[in-house]
């Protein structure tokens, strides 16, 4: 037992310091030796857990996509309608992102175009924007817009931050995700439905992200 909860802590250390080497020198120039020199451990413990490179990012990415699994899934039967959750996972999402170096490097990961197969985040993240305007649409809270569209332009939005906040972590901030919101929502609501909407999210504003919480008006 005690030899297992040891490999188990490894193998969670190298997929951390993989996710952070990665995220800093990119997949093709990160080398095996700093990510197992990050991690405290040999070459050799290294390879008995992962044959590869490829493998190690894989595991990264299988791991990013449990985290981001865990964000959406986390937020369910919390808000009042789907338009609203959205809101609130955007914003849980672009917390995650400037915290949780995994989740961070597996959305990298799955737009590397040097690697072939792999997990795909933006897939994933894109399949439940999808589904949740397909609800939001049900529940008669969307306007004359059709889910599809408005899923086209929250992925590309939301993508584009996860791009530039790589650089920048304002792009991430909680108030730069507020005024997406507070610009995007008065397109997208049923007019009945938008004053119920919370632009900054309808829990408390985490700690480190400026804004307060407010109506998208």
């Amino acid at each position: 037992m005690v030899k297992q909860e040891r490999a188990l802590r490894t193998r969670e250390a190298l997929i951390n310091s993989a996710a952070t080497v990665f995220h800093r020198d990119g997949f093709s120039v990160a080398s095996l030796t700093a990510i197992s020199s990050l991690a405290g451990v040999s070459n050799g413990a290294l390879h008995f857990h992962f044959a590869s490179k490829a493998r190690l990012a894989e595991a990264v990415e299988d791991a990013a996509a449990h985290r981001l699994e865990r964000i959406v899934t986390a937020h369910d039967g919390a808000a009042g309608n789907a338009l609203q959750l959205l809101v609130d996972v955007s914003h849980d999402l672009a917390r995650r992102l400037t915290e949780d170096v995994v989740l961070r490097a597996g959305f990298e990961l799955s737009r590397d175009q040097v690697r072939e197969g792999g997990r795909d985040l933006h897939g994933q993240w894109r399949r439940w924007v999808g589904a949740a305007l397909e609800r939001a649409a049900g529940q008669g809270v969307l306007g004359e817009v059709t889910p599809g569209e408005v899923a086209a332009s929250v992925v590309a939005a939301t993508t584009g931050f996860e791009v530039l906040g790589a650089q920048d972590p304002a792009w991430l901030s909680h108030r730069t995700i507020t005024r997406f919101w507070q610009l995007l929502l008065p397109r997208l609501a049923a007019p009945p439905a938008l004053g119920g909407l919370v632009a900054a999210g309808s829990h408390p504003v985490q700690p480190g992200h400026r804004g307060q919480p407010g109506r998208p008006r």
